[in-house]
């Protein structure tokens, strides 16, 4: 019975992690940028839903969408105001530039909200599912559910509608949709705002199992080690190795040594990077631009 508690709490916690990592990888395969403060939008997210649902008062639902929908004008803003005019320049620049964001929006979250963490009510706080004898808390469930409904969105989006099949030529290449009459440009900003988007479902999700505080980002680093197992091309590879990340955390807090469960995730993308540097999932492709 353990076993499935610990299972379940590691899936909960993986898919957080692959929602984050999720941000990375639409973000490098349309742009090449690895935007390190992913996990201070999926923080953004959490404290913008704290004041929809815990200070306005409004539904959690509808707080819910809100703080997805306002997120994502955020980052559709953060790339045309600061993102786009570095485009160009060294990798590097534009590397420092989003560690760089993720410090700013921190320090805002601390000048805006406080040090103090912060929660709101959900209608899984507190509530538990008995199976079989097993007891699953409704938070977890309401996690891995809200992932599966998230990835059958975008799955669809991505496929079968004119903007996400223009998103993903213009990922592919930039030049050929240019000249097909696609706005690269927007299109780019339009993937940060769904990145954003995705990060604020992950910290909305996340919210009731922990406290919202300024380091709750700090979790992007793991998703950053997520995304890089399952093959920083791969959308499929981002929740996997968000996924194993997850569960061998759990796992590794029970039956390993103190101190293994914080460091597994490194020690697993340490092992991936030797064995398969291009990552578990990832196909080798060759992008023209």
């Amino acid at each position: 019975m353990e076993i499935i508690q610990l299972l379940v709490s590691g899936i909960a916690q993986g898919c957080v992690y692959g929602l984050i990592a999720l941000g990375f990888v639409l973000i490098y395969k349309a742009t090449e940028i690895v935007n390190f403060a992913q996990g201070d939008l999926m923080m953004m997210g959490a404290f913008v839903a704290v004041t929809l649902i815990g200070g306005f008062g409004l539904p959690y639902w509808l707080g819910f969408l809100g703080a997805i929908a306002l997120m994502a004008v955020f980052g559709y803003l953060l790339d045309v105001i600061a993102l786009r005019p570095v485009i160009g320049q060294p990798q590097f620049a534009i590397i420092i530039l989003t560690i760089s964001l993720g410090f700013v929006l921190r320090s805002v979250a601390g000048g805006v909200w406080g040090a103090e963490p912060l929660t709101f009510q959900t209608p899984f706080s507190g509530k538990v599912i008995e199976a079989g004898g097993v007891i699953l808390a409704q938070d977890n469930l309401a996690i891995i559910v809200g992932t599966l409904v998230l990835c059958v969105v975008l799955f669809f989006f991505f496929k079968h509608t004119r903007l996400g099949v223009a998103m993903q030529a213009a990922s592919q290449n930039q030049l050929a949709a240019y000249y097909m009459g696609i706005p690269v440009k927007v299109v780019f900003s339009l993937i940060w705002a769904i990145s954003a988007g995705v990060a604020a479902a992950a910290g909305l999700l996340l919210a009731p199992t922990s406290m919202v505080d300024t380091m709750m980002g700090f979790m992007g680093i793991k998703a950053f080690a997520a995304a890089v197992i399952g093959g920083f091309g791969s959308l499929p590879g981002a929740l996997l190795g968000g996924l194993i990340i997850g569960i061998s955390e759990q796992f590794a807090g029970v039956y390993l040594p103190a101190g293994f469960k914080e460091t597994v995730a490194y020690l697993i993308m340490l092992g991936v990077l030797t064995i398969r540097p291009q990552g578990l999932f990832a196909q080798i492709q060759r992008k023209k631009v």
